[in-house]
Formats: C-alpha cells, sequence, structure tokens
C-alpha cells in the first residue's frame, strides 16, 4: 500500500482524535493484521481476566439510557405519533387474534382472545414505560404460538395440568433470560449481521401470508356446533374476493408516498392511515346490501370481557393460573424453558436491532442487556397469568420505527420520532380491547379483513427485504441495474452463494414450523447464524461485506462490544480489526462493513 492509499485510508476512518492512528502506525499495523474477521479473542494477561463483570452490560445500558428518559416522553409531542399509535394498534392486534384462534382450536379452549390481549397489553404498557429501547413492539408471535400447542400436544398423554405446566417452563425461561442477561451474553450480537435477520424476516412474512391463506380456507367451513361443519361454498369465495381486493388497495395507498402523485403531505396523510382506513372500510363492506347480505362472513371470535377463556384447566375466576404438578414434571419442563429462552433469545434482539437499522438514522442509545433481563421478568409474569408470553415482533418492530421516520420531498429519512408515548399507548388500547363494548366492535370484523391484513403486512415486508431484492437484482437485464448499487460490484456467482444459503436457512425454517419438530424451531435459528460464519470460506471478503452489512450503527451496538464491558481491556495490534469503507461510483453514502476494536473511547466512532 503507497503513501497516497495510506492517506486515503486514515482519511476514511473518520476516527475521533482519542483514537487516531498514524500513518506508520497503519503500516505496521496491517503488516501483522490477521483477517479473521469473526473470531473472538479472550485475553489474559498477569493481573486481569478479561471477562466482563456480571451485570455490567445492564449497568452500561441504563447509564446511557436513563438521561434519555424525560426526552423520550417530551418528544412525542409530535404530529407522527399518532398515526403511528393507530397503525401499530391495528398491526399488533388483529394478527394476534388469528394466532389466539390457532392456540384455542389446538389447546382444546387453554387459551383465548383475552389471554393474547392481555400478554399483548402487558408488553406494550411495560415496555413503553420501562425499556430502554420502547421502539422495538412486544407482543404474541406466530413461533411462541406454535410452541404453545406443540406443547400441550406432547404433554397431554401425560395427564399433566397445561397451566401448570406452563408456569414453569415460563419460569425456568425467566431464570435463564437473568443469568443470560447479567453474564453480558447478549454481547454475541455484536457479530450478528443482515443475513440472519433477513431470513428469520423473510420467514415471518412468508408465515404471514400463508396465515392469510389459511383464513381463507376455513371460510369455506361453517362450524354449527361442536359436531357439525357444513360446506359454504358462497362464503368462501366472497372471503376471498373481499380479502384480494382489500389488499390491492391497502397495499397501494401503502406505498402511495413512492409515486408522484399529488403533494408530499398529502401522500404522506394517505399512507400514515392507509391500514386503520382499509379495516374499517372492507369491515363495513360486507353490510352494504345487495347480494352481499346473502354471504355469512364469519366474525373474529370473541369472550367474556376481562376472564380467562378456559374452565377446564383453570379457574376462571381469577388470573392466576398456577396448578400443582409433580416434582418430576417440573424438571420436565426445564428442557422446554431452555428451548423458550433460545428463542426468544434470537427472536427479540433482532426484533430490536431491526428495529434500530442503520437507514432509519436513529440517535438515541440502545438496551440490549437490560431489555433482555426485562423480557426474562415478562415473561415469569406470563407464567403466572397463563397467558402466551410476549417478545419481540416482526414485521411490527421494524414497520413501528418506519412509521416514525420523517421523510423530505425527495422521499429521504430526516429523523425518527424516538419515544415512548406510541408502544405504551398502543398496550393501553389493546388492554382497552378486552373491555365488553370495544370486544363486541372487534367481533364485528369479518376473518376476511384479517386475511387481507396478513397479505398487506407480508407483502409490505417482502419488498423490503434484500433477500428478495438479491433474487430480483440477479434476474434483472444488465442494461436495465442500477448502476450506483453496491451490487454492481459484486460478481454474479457470489451473489447467487448468498442466495443459496439464506433460500436454505428460510427452507429450514420455514419446513420445521409445519412438522411435529416445530419445537426445535430456534436451533434453525442458530444454524442460520452459524452459516454467516462459513460463508467467508466460499465468498471473497470484498462481495461478503457489501451482501451482508452490519445491522445497526456502531453507538447503537457499543454495550456488546467487550472494549466497552472490559475497561481494563487491552488491545494489541493482531486484536484490531481496522474499519474498512467502500466508495462506490456516483453512491453518495459511504458505508462501514468491519467493526473496529479499539481501546480507551466508548463514544461513536461511526
Amino acid at each position: 500500500m503507497n503513501e497516497n492509499n495510506y492517506s486515503t485510508y486514515s482519511k476514511n476512518l473518520n476516527l475521533e482524535s482519542d483514537v487516531e492512528i498514524s500513518i506508520e502506525t497503519l503500516r505496521h499495523r496491517q503488516s501483522n493484521l490477521k483477517r479473521w474477521k469473526w473470531k473472538w479473542k479472550w485475553k489474559w494477561n498477569n493481573n486481569n481476566k478479561q471477562i466482563p463483570v456480571i451485570g455490567k452490560g445492564i449497568w452500561l445500558d441504563i447509564q446511557d439510557r436513563l438521561p434519555y428518559y424525560w426526552s423520550d416522553w417530551t418528544d412525542s409531542v409530535d404530529y407522527r405519533v399518532i398515526p403511528s399509535v393507530i397503525e401499530t394498534y391495528f398491526n399488533n392486534l388483529l394478527p394476534a387474534i388469528a394466532f389466539a384462534q390457532d392456540m384455542f382450536d389446538r389447546t382444546d379452549n387453554s387459551y383465548g382472545v383475552n389471554e393474547v390481549l392481555l400478554s399483548s397489553a402487558l408488553a406494550g404498557i411495560v415496555f413503553g414505560i420501562l425499556s430502554g429501547q420502547p421502539l422495538c413492539i412486544v407482543g404474541v408471535t406466530g413461533p411462541i404460538s406454535i410452541f404453545n400447542y406443540t406443547v400441550y400436544e406432547i404433554i397431554k398423554p401425560l395427564n399433566t395440568n397445561y397451566f401448570g405446566f406452563m408456569f414453569w417452563i415460563y419460569i425456568w425461561s425467566m431464570i435463564l433470560h437473568l443469568i443470560l442477561a447479567f453474564g453480558n451474553s447478549v454481547m454475541l450480537f455484536q457479530y450478528v449481521t443482515t443475513f440472519p435477520c433477513d431470513i428469520f424476516g423473510l420467514f415471518i412474512n412468508v408465515i404471514y401470508i400463508q396465515k392469510g391463506i389459511q383464513i381463507l380456507l376455513r371460510q369455506f367451513h361453517l362450524k354449527i356446533n361442536e359436531n357439525e361443519t357444513i360446506t359454504d361454498v358462497s362464503a368462501g369465495f366472497a372471503s376471498i374476493t373481499v380479502a384480494l381486493i382489500m389488499t390491492v388497495f391497502g397495499a397501494s395507498f401503502k406505498m402511495f408516498t413512492r409515486t408522484p402523485l399529488l403533494t408530499h403531505k398529502l401522500r404522506t396523510l394517505i399512507s400514515d392511515y392507509s391500514t386503520a382506513l382499509s379495516v374499517l372500510f372492507w369491515s363495513a363492506f360486507i353490510n352494504f346490501g345487495g347480494f352481499l347480505k346473502d354471504i355469512h362472513f364469519q366474525k373474529l371470535p370473541i369472550t367474556k370481557a376481562f376472564y380467562p377463556t378456559s374452565g377446564t384447566f383453570r379457574d376462571r375466576s381469577t388470573w392466576l393460573a398456577y396448578e400443582a404438578i409433580s416434582t418430576r414434571d417440573v424438571f420436565l419442563a426445564l428442557p422446554f424453558g431452555i428451548i423458550v429462552t433460545i428463542l426468544f433469545y434470537f427472536d427479540h434482539n433482532v426484533s430490536s436491532l431491526m428495529a434500530q437499522s442503520y437507514q432509519y438514522k436513529l440517535k438515541k442509545p440502545s438496551t440490549f442487556h437490560y431489555d433482555f433481563a426485562l423480557l426474562g421478568i415478562t415473561t415469569g409474569i406470563a407464567g403466572v397469568l397463563g397467558i402466551p408470553a410476549p417478545n419481540g415482533l416482526i414485521p411490527q418492530a421494524p414497520l413501528h420505527t418506519q412509521s416514525l421516520l420523517v421523510y423530505n420531498s425527495k422521499g429521504d429519512v430526516i429523523r425518527c420520532v424516538e419515544q415512548r408515548f406510541t408502544n405504551t399507548v398502543q398496550g393501553l388500547m389493546i388492554l382497552a380491547t378486552m373491555a365488553r363494548p370495544f370486544l363486541i366492535c372487534l367481533g364485528q370484523i369479518p376473518q376476511a379483513v384479517l386475511s387481507g391484513l396478513f397479505f398487506m403486512m407480508g407483502i409490505q415486508g417482502l419488498l423490503g427485504n434484500t433477500i428478495i431484492q438479491k433474487i430480483i437484482w440477479v434476474f434483472s437485464d444488465p442494461d436495465r441495474k442500477d448502476q450506483t448499487s453496491p451490487l454492481i460490484n459484486v460478481t454474479t456467482k457470489s451473489i447467487i452463494i448468498f442466495l443459496i444459503f439464506s433460500l436454505a436457512g428460510f427452507t429450514g425454517e420455514f419446513a420445521i414450523t409445519n412438522t411435529i419438530a416445530a419445537i426445535g424451531f430456534p436451533l434453525i435459528l442458530l444454524l442460520s447464524v452459524i452459516a454467516s460464519f462459513i460463508m467467508p470460506y466460499f465468498i471473497p471478503k470484498h462481495d461478503l461485506d457489501i451482501l451482508q452489512e452490519n445491522v445497526a450503527e456502531r453507538f447503537t451496538i457499543k454495550n456488546l462490544l467487550l472494549t466497552n464491558l472490559c475497561p481494563n481491556h487491552e488491545s494489541n495490534e493482531e486484536d484490531i480489526e481496522i474499519t474498512t469503507y467502500e466508495t462506490y461510483p456516483n453512491h453518495s453514502e459511504n458505508r462501514c462493513y468491519n467493526n473496529v476494536y479499539e481501546t480507551g473511547s466508548r463514544s461513536n466512532l461511526n
């Protein structure tokens, strides 16, 4: 590397004065640099064992975020919070109802609408008020719903009380959450790139579309009573029509900001309220008369206000669901608690990362260790109350952040309204929905509209998924490809290999959830992370750095870094991997690909 290259290299680093490195030092370090990007080095010296102090990550999280707590409320005085609250409420509420229906049918009515509503409300209020990163929406997810009814099917022959067993699963999981959080183990997410996040995002979005299809298939069968079901073809096809038309209009209006029509303010206004207005309009549409009055549209199921659903496995007069089980079953619940912990460890932290993606230009610090400990506490509370345990939601978490973005007339992100109001209020709104008047209103929404909402959210997520974008890139006309895209500098072979890894991970996640082995889903998530360590053997480093970027800005994950968790950590020449930048032709923004491991500063180095 010549003198000019070193000058450019040093300039592009743009490090703060306390960590600036001279050209001579760079030359010396470059000659000794070991390019093992993902090798984690535990250093030892004569006087200090370089392992983070117990609870250090949580302490740093609280220390960083607490000064912003008051501004998290005062910053809520912004127009963006109004459409965000409304959209997040519907995006969280209606899919949760669908998952409630699945658990109701497959757990002999153990879980119902009220359990899911209470879980979502608890998560929204607790994480809105107490979490370090209130942008991350927490609620009942598809994977935990699958887990709950799979556990029921497994333990049913054992004749043990289901809620007593679930209580111990969640208590074990809470203990493991706290051990992991206080043990600073969330620091491993500093190595997570967009690769496993995009696979999981693709999986969730496809699951949403699959769920929409499943709901429509149920419309062809009308349940008369517990033992009798009739075929209703007219209702089935009418529901398909309503769902598809709602999807077309709803998705089109949601993406209205991408068109040149009308003014910037009107485009934003239409996009802001497209989801809520779609749900309201198409719910009313079935009552417009004509031939529609001859169709029996199935509605969302509701139950008695503020009461547990099941009267078989628990006392309906109280929300305290604990039932005594044998000591054998208490320890039998431990492996299931480990599975829940692995699921939440990945699911929640990935949701949080995706809600804080670098494109959103966030300014306030994050709190991964503290939030994971808080999630453990809510998991234990869920076991006591006999409700599904909530955790980070995809695509709701990134959609929530997107709804708070402020754009200019050119469509560029200016800022994000980072505050606690939207998460807290949507949780309170879901809690209010458990009241009888609101339950009756909820019961007027046809299941076809719920299907349409699943399609809208799934399609919206797929359009923004980078795996889908890379597939489109491969099959695009070379003359029509965007010459300013970073992918223009990547070989087609590397993109294809990357897509093979990505689609293999997606196939594994999707396939296992449709089998009896669905309870092993967290293991597939871990395999997708391990795959990102293997890809450097198949894809050149330059190409791989472009294909899988860091998910969030460095200041977002700074409390995950060993240099911050261990103040006495001493770097040497072999421990430092210099940050590299790549400038693309006509591309205005340079991206940072590799982490910088430097000593003595906890500031944002990007």
